[in-house]
């Protein structure tokens, strides 16, 4: 057990890409530890390496004592007032949305945040890292922005493994918890239960949602909230903007048009709230339009907008499962397999559906999340997508159980939820 959260894994990223001419952009959810990993855990690698404190600028701008430096030209006035001499200086600058209008935001060629940076890095002595915690002013328009000179590093909340290196016990006490509370770094520094849920609670009402409707003049904030309620109730169900239109008309009678509610999906998804996984048929090689899953980015904050009434065990693996292999750099979908029988001269065909599609590159995975395989039909309806896939990539089952990996004459392999989550080279065992 240790005194604070490990973010290794992160910060080496950051190391490995010091000095590289490039604009780092950390993006994540905010309350993440974005500000955590830059100004502390990597400003003391830098002291540590040599570093003067002198050639570290740093700037919070979602502190209200500099808010005149959300102005980017007093910005760029304030950071070369310290460059004195050709030495290198490292500038950090955390959530530098508060940097960019709501008008700029619409042109994102004309955001003057980004001439800045660019700038700043023609002087050839700065080594530049920001913040920031929407994709729609960071990720999405990074390349075309930077012009070329952004670098993104993503970081999501703590992972069961980081979260386990800092609590100890028992693994499936930790991980109980951990379902339960998820991984924002606040929640695991000795609050009480009752902290936790409070907290919880509200980052939504007080952080999230406010950042949301004063970035996108939010007209039925009502709505919403009624959206992010419904996501989080369904995680890892098939869903769409229409049917939750239908949804909220039929059991909440508020009307909205699919294309508000399919806009508001989208700016939950661009603040790093929830994840959207496309459905991709592995036969036809293709990718359906509509539905998709949504999964919520940290546990917790699902089960708190849900008042921790919800605890579906299979729906939380589930989406533990899918938050760790964003964790580990894939992107993920979920599987389609078209399976065809005959009964006599009846040909029926029917869709069976793999839980995530993990790819990396060449790498690529299916794998199927399972509570309980214990009996031998449920286990045979889980494995079936996978042994009909009709191709060579691995093939996995994850199921919740402490059970030492194995494979099966199929050529598939089992693997315990522990030993999945706190191994990340479990996949190629």
């Amino acid at each position: 057990m240790g005194n604070i959260i490990e973010r290794s894994s992160y910060l080496k990223k950051l190391i490995d890409k010091k000095e590289n001419g490039l604009i780092k952009v950390i993006t994540g959810i905010r309350r993440c530890g974005k500000s955590f990993l830059l100004f502390n855990l990597f400003y003391d690698h830098l002291i540590e390496s040599g570093v003067d404190e002198d050639r570290i600028i740093t700037i919070a701008l979602d502190d209200d004592t500099k808010v005149a430096y959300r102005d980017p030209d007093e910005l760029s006035k304030y950071i070369r007032s310290k460059i004195v001499n050709r030495g290198m200086y490292y500038i950090l600058i955390d959530e530098v949305q508060y940097a960019i209008s709501k008008e700029e935001l619409k042109n994102p060629e004309e955001i003057k945040l980004y001439n800045v940076l660019n700038g700043l890095l023609r002087l050839r002595n700065v080594d530049i890292y920001v913040t920031g915690s929407n994709s729609k002013m960071l990720t999405k328009d990074v390349l075309t922005a930077f012009r070329g000179r952004g670098d993104e590093i993503r970081i999501y909340p703590v992972s069961f493994k980081e979260y386990y290196s800092f609590t100890g016990g028992e693994k499936s006490d930790a991980y109980e918890e951990y379902a339960l509370y998820g991984g924002m770094p606040l929640v695991l520094s000795g609050k009480t239960d009752a902290e936790k849920m409070s907290y919880l609670k509200g980052l939504f009402t007080e952080v999230y949602f406010k950042d949301i409707i004063e970035r996108y003049d939010i007209e039925l904030p009502d709505v919403l909230e009624e959206l992010t309620d419904d996501l989080c109730s369904s995680v890892g169900s098939l869903t769409n903007a229409s049917k939750i239109a239908n949804t909220l008309q039929s059991v909440k009678s508020i009307k909205v048009s699919s294309t508000t509610l399919s806009s508001y999906l989208n700016y939950l998804i661009e603040s790093f709230l929830f994840g959207k996984a496309n459905r991709y048929d592995v036969k036809g090689k293709k990718y359906f339009e509509y539905p998709s899953k949504y999964y919520c980015t940290d546990i917790g904050l699902r089960n708190a907008r849900l008042n921790f009434r919800q605890q579906e065990e299979t729906h939380i693996m589930e989406n533990v499962i899918y938050n760790e292999l964003l964790c580990r750099g894939y992107s993920v979908d979920v599987g389609v397999v078209e399976i065809s029988s005959r009964n006599g001269e009846k040909k029926t065909t029917k869709q069976c559906e793999i839980d995530f599609i993990a790819n990396m590159g060449a790498k690529r995975y299916y794998i199927q999340s399972a509570l309980n395989v214990s009996d031998p039909d449920k286990m045979e309806t889980e494995l079936r997508p996978l042994k009909n896939t009709k191709d060579f990539f691995r093939k996995i089952i994850i199921t919740k159980t402490s059970m030492k990996p194995w494979t099966d004459e199929e050529g598939i392999l089992h693997l315990g939820l522990y030993e999945f989550l706190l191994n990340e080279n479990s996949l190629d065992i």
